[in-house]
């Protein structure tokens, strides 16, 4: 029987850490960042229809933002002031990342490559979605800086400042209603938090 590497790849998400050019107080994987993205890209798409009357698909959002990043297993974690530095650089990496997440699929057996291919590439008609999944990226950013500030490093200052400003740059509802009800308990103590 042929064997296959797809998930062993997979796998290899928790050894790639993110925020490379900054000082941590706590690390964070790939792995982690893929599934908090999931997380919140799910809960962006149930504002969505519940608050908004869409018809967004939330269980495949949550399977896009479960594989936002994993094209980064090849590649790596660019920074995002690389990553960003100018159009002719985004370019190029968006093309990097595209081919690294079709070669991936490629260990995958063929029959199962079509499923996939809806998660790492998905189609046009799913465009709500990928907005909402870029969303949820952002958030966990935000996240991120907000973690490391209360954590006292003062590493992330300026990164939590243009991350909200970026995040209310989408103009998606579905992130304001999320900024507005849910982010202020990331700023609390858990025994605040808990019921």
């Amino acid at each position: 029987m042929e064997q296959h590497g797809f998930f062993a790849m997979m796998a290899r998400l928790k050894w790639i850490d993110r925020w490379a050019l900054m000082r941590n107080s706590s690390n964070e994987n790939l792995s982690e960042h893929s599934l908090e993205v999931a997380m919140l890209a799910h809960a962006l798409c149930v504002i969505g229809n519940e608050r908004f009357g869409k018809k967004l698909d939330a269980d495949h959002a949550a399977v896009i933002g479960m594989f936002h990043d994993v094209s980064e297993i090849l590649t790596g974690d660019m920074p995002t002031p690389v990553k960003y530095f100018n159009r002719q650089i985004r370019s190029a990496y968006k093309d990097i990342e595209q081919d690294a997440n079709m070669r991936l699929l490629t260990l995958l057996p063929q029959d199962m490559r079509a499923e996939y291919m809806h998660a790492l590439n998905p189609g046009e008609e799913y465009e709500q979605e990928k907005k909402l999944v870029k969303g949820a990226d952002k958030l966990s950013a935000y996240i991120k800086c907000i973690e490391e500030r209360k954590a006292g490093n003062r590493e992330f200052e300026s990164a939590e400042k243009a991350t909200l400003e970026s995040l209310h740059a989408l103009g998606l509802p579905e992130v304001d209603v999320f900024l507005e009800e849910f982010m202020p308990s990331y700023e609390k103590t858990l025994d605040e938090i808990r019921p």
